[in-house]
């Protein structure tokens, strides 16, 4: 008798005390509130459906509807977000049969891809309009982030203590959660984005003089509470000012792994130093960049065998 009550329970209503159950306390709260946009989503799309109701050719009309106002990877998060609480429905024997076997991922046309980083010659000319005040500020923000290319809240988690001035070492063992108004340290996105990042000598020395009077366990970029787009409005301005793209704080992270593909650096090194679970992801990432560099490898080899006769 409970389980045919909760296979008429609706399923939107399912999910979210399946979010309650398995994901709160055992995610990252950023990917927690992924979930729970994902539950809106499904009490927006089926609102009136129930858990038993739920057969393979409504889970496709559900993936369809969504697919029409989302790219098609978008729609794919989107998908296996749902199938987890899915399958969890099936083992549960709420749903007799798994309906999101053989599902057609769809989704409307990617908008165009702004441009994610910058050359060499136009990241000396964003360092060079950089107003690197004698006290801290957005700008060594994003000087740091260029030289280290760690990710947004991994910066704004950064304390005095995570420097070792010695060895030139930065650690990354944390990030701060800049969409809560206190904010707060969190973990970071994955276990291989807990590491150490070697400081070229400049920036090193630079920070030694910028932290040494500041709290040793306090991040040393917060004052309030801050905000992606005034950090992303004063970068434009900067690019605007250099006569160069505009991008963004994140492209800063990609233009430092571009830069040190094309100096020669191997994938496993960039892959390191990003905090990359995998070198996967840093190959498809930077896929258009690893097949130039490949292209003019061939050509080194080429001319390299011709001359060996």
């Amino acid at each position: 008798m409970v389980r045919k009550s909760r296979s008429n329970q609706l399923f939107h209503e399912y999910f979210e005390e399946w979010i309650e159950v398995y994901k709160e306390g055992a995610i990252r709260e950023v990917s927690l509130q992924k979930y729970y946009i994902t539950h809106k989503h499904l009490k927006r799309l089926i609102p009136d459906l129930k858990i038993i109701d739920l057969t393979r050719r409504e889970y496709q009309l559900l993936l369809n509807r969504y697919a029409h106002t989302h790219e098609k990877q978008t729609t794919m998060d989107f998908h296996h977000q749902v199938k987890g609480a899915v399958l969890d429905a099936v083992d549960e024997g709420l749903i007799p049969v798994n309906p999101t076997r053989k599902i057609i991922i769809k989704g409307i046309k990617p908008r165009e891809k702004k441009q994610k980083f910058l050359n060499q010659f136009e990241v000396q000319l964003l360092l060079k309009e950089l107003n690197l005040e004698p006290q801290l500020n957005w700008d060594w923000f994003l000087l740091l982030i260029c030289k280290t290319g760690i990710r947004y809240s991994e910066a704004l988690a950064i304390t005095p203590d995570d420097f070792d001035f010695s060895k030139q070492i930065l650690t990354i063992n944390k990030t701060w959660n800049y969409k809560k108004t206190h904010g707060g340290f969190e973990p970071t996105k994955n276990v291989s984005s807990n590491r150490k990042i070697q400081l070229d000598w400049q920036t090193a020395m630079q920070f030694s003089q910028l932290v040494k009077e500041l709290d040793n366990d306090y991040p040393i970029f917060i004052k309030g509470r801050p905000f992606n787009s005034t950090i992303n409005n004063r970068l434009k301005v900067i690019c605007r000012n250099c006569d160069i793209p505009m991008i963004t704080v994140h492209s800063l992270r990609h233009t430092h792994a571009s830069l040190l593909l094309y100096a020669g650096v191997s994938i496993a090194t960039v892959a390191k130093r990003l905090g990359h679970s995998n070198m996967n992801i840093t190959q498809k990432t930077y896929l258009h960049i690893i097949n130039e560099l490949e292209s003019k490898d061939n050509d080194k080899i080429m001319s390299y065998l011709a001359n060996l006769i």
